[in-house]
């Protein structure tokens, strides 16, 4: 799906059915946005791009209400989420969930109160509950880190691979990688768990250089993991000898793809501010007489020194 010209028809839907939407700006309309407490960096810029969509929406249509809550485990998730039908008595839901079991049911009693739900990136264990779903394409951000080592990497050349936390997320982008780089001649001489952390990927990573002498590329996968690499090849001097392709956006790893990094010469998206595009088309349920349902997959694009400033963001924490 092309998500561009689908909000874009959304937005154009809205402007063209005047009398709809003033209808709607007459009623006050509450969203209620919950995510976890971040954790980690990537949690972290998709709290700060939360907070900055939140801003514009309520500047922006004055009748509508952003309720922002996170949470630091399933459990306060789910008392959240009653605490925004009670109290809030939201008309719409955006839901990051911790975990996906567990917030299942919570998730289900907000839909039975009538809310519009938007479920982002994890998706709920049992399926039709959500209206819109968003996350970013992970089989995606595998295939395109393999084309790229493809335009670099040929037959006999070594790589190792950094995977994130055991998941279906991880194996999703995992399985993808190796589809596209089978036949290719690259030989993956190992692939580990670093756990979408930077510690783990300077362990992974030391490990790695004490087996191989002979390492010509490194995916990474996630760009905190690409982080602890980095430190680990600086350590060792062998930065010279390889690159590495994380993925996610950070803004460290942008601005030095800007300045010409050849360490790390390119990025592979799965924005923190997905979140910001599920309130996006959430308010279009309101403001919009056209239909937003559905599921909308973002692109997994491949950041160059081209294209990088189009995707840096100093402000954001990540």
């Amino acid at each position: 799906m092309n998500l561009s010209r689908t909000l874009g028809a959304v937005a154009l839907g809205g402007l063209m059915a005047v009398s709809g939407a003033a209808v709607a700006q007459d009623e006050q309309i509450t969203i209620g946005v919950s995510i976890p407490t971040p954790t980690h960096a990537w949690a972290s810029g998709m709290n700060w791009h939360a907070e900055q969509a939140a801003a514009r929406i309520e500047a922006t249509y004055p009748n509508i209400d952003i309720v922002l809550v996170t949470s630091p485990d399933p459990s306060a998730q789910a008392s959240a989420l009653e605490d925004l039908v009670s109290v809030h008595q939201i008309d719409a839901l955006v839901v990051l969930p911790f975990e996906s079991e567990p917030l299942t049911d919570p998730v289900l009693n907000v839909k039975n109160s009538g809310a519009f739900i938007t479920v982002v990136d994890r998706g709920l264990s049992q399926p039709g509950i959500e209206d819109v779903y968003v996350a970013g394409n992970n089989p995606q951000l595998g295939q395109a880190s393999a084309e790229y080592f493809k335009t670099r990497l040929g037959d006999g050349d070594n790589i190792v691979i950094l995977r994130g936390i055991p998941t279906v997320i991880d194996t999703e982008r995992f399985d993808a990688f190796m589809a596209e780089i089978e036949g290719s001649g690259i030989n993956v001489l190992d692939d580990e768990h670093a756990n979408w952390n930077r510690d783990d990927g300077f362990e992974v990573m030391q490990d790695f250089l004490s087996r191989f002498p002979d390492i010509d590329g490194v995916w990474a996968q996630d760009d905190d993991i690409a982080i602890g690499v980095v430190e680990a090849l600086r350590q060792a001097g062998r930065e010279d000898e390889m690159f590495v392709v994380g993925g996610a956006g950070m803004k460290e790893i942008i601005r030095g793809i800007m300045d010409g990094d050849e360490l790390i010469p390119i990025d592979v998206l799965y924005p923190p501010a997905m979140i910001a595009t599920a309130m996006d088309v959430t308010v279009q349920k309101f403001v919009s007489n056209g239909p937003v349902e559905g599921r909308y997959i973002l692109g997994a694009t491949v950041v160059t020194q081209e294209n990088a400033a189009n995707f840096y963001f100093p402000d954001s924490p990540f």
